[in-house]
């Protein structure tokens, strides 16, 4: 089952309001998946030479001050951080390896939700509404967005294995389907320096993008080798620091409906979800064809 919702501003004017005309697109995926939601927001960017992470740890008490205190001291950065509920954003004068080696040795037991200079993620277990509420959704500014609903079929009901999953810098995707392969390729990938945090198939799925991004294949090229590796069916939404793709595989059994503007492009499992979006009975309506690539990127 699960729901998938996102959507690209192409007027700037409007990114004040990115959270307020996401929420309620959220929200209409709940019957598609009442178990856990999350979501992936770009804005707030950090300059050349830092890194913006998102943190988790499963203890509601855990001392992010602490931490922060420790970092900086311990590896000479500047650093400023937030806390958003249960999650805490570090913006870091450092690399994505040396932040990650850092974690690994002096906080295990910290979660690495997301890697970038854009993106942050938010996800927990519970029904889209009060997601969307614990983490303030309504009130986010960014440029773009993606996020799932989950209806766990094939695994345990866990924050972990909520969606959007990210396995590289500023780079996430939401999954509605099932891969036959991903035990292997996880193998694979890890081979190839990939690193997963759950057992899901859908984190396989973007840990192999963001393998094939390092390869140095564009966006599409990486989607097109999807095509040919990824055994299974599936709707991929993915989010990058530029843009975001809507990608069906050739059988495309999984429903998605596009919508465009000249203010926005909007990507939904059902139309309903779009209902709400600002001038959307004039927008160019479509299903995504199977195994086509529909990109837009801010450089592009």
């Amino acid at each position: 089952m699960c729901g998938i919702v996102g959507l690209y501003l192409k007027n700037p004017a409007l990114e004040s309001r990115l959270g307020e005309l996401f929420e309620p697109m959220l929200i209409a995926m709940t019957d598609r998946g009442p178990d856990s939601a999350g979501f992936a927001i770009y804005g707030d960017e950090v300059g050349e030479g830092w890194t913006k992470l998102t943190l988790r740890h499963p203890q509601a008490s855990f001392d992010w001050a602490g931490l922060a205190a420790r970092m900086q001291a311990d590896l000479g950065v500047e650093l400023d951080w937030f806390q958003n509920a249960n999650v805490s954003v570090f913006k870091v004068s450092s690399d994505e390896a040396s932040l990650r080696a850092y974690l690994s040795e002096q906080a295990p037991s910290v979660l690495i939700l997301s890697v970038g200079q854009s993106i942050e993620i938010l996800k927990e277990v519970g029904l889209p509404e009060q997601i969307a509420e614990t983490f303030q959704l309504r009130k986010m500014k960014g440029s773009h967005i993606i996020g799932h609903t989950r209806m766990a079929t094939e695994s345990a009901v866990t924050m972990e294995g909520s969606h959007p999953f990210s396995t590289g810098m500023d780079l996430c995707l939401v999954h509605n389907g099932s891969l036959s392969n991903h035990n292997r390729l996880r193998e694979n990938l890890k081979r190839e320096g990939i690193r997963f945090e759950t057992e899901n198939d859908s984190e396989v799925a973007a840990g192999y993008l963001t393998w094939r991004l390092r390869q140095g294949d564009s966006l599409q090229t990486a989607l097109e080798h999807a095509l040919q590796d990824l055994d299974g069916f599936f709707t991929f939404t993915i989010g990058t620091r530029n843009g975001f793709a809507v990608m069906r595989d050739p059988i495309a059994c999984k429903p998605a409906v596009l919508a465009e503007t000249e203010d926005y492009v909007a990507m939904a499992s059902e139309y309903q979800a779009l209902t709400t979006l600002p001038g959307i009975e004039n927008a160019k309506v479509w299903e995504p064809e199977p195994a086509t690539f529909y990109i837009w990127e801010r450089d592009a």
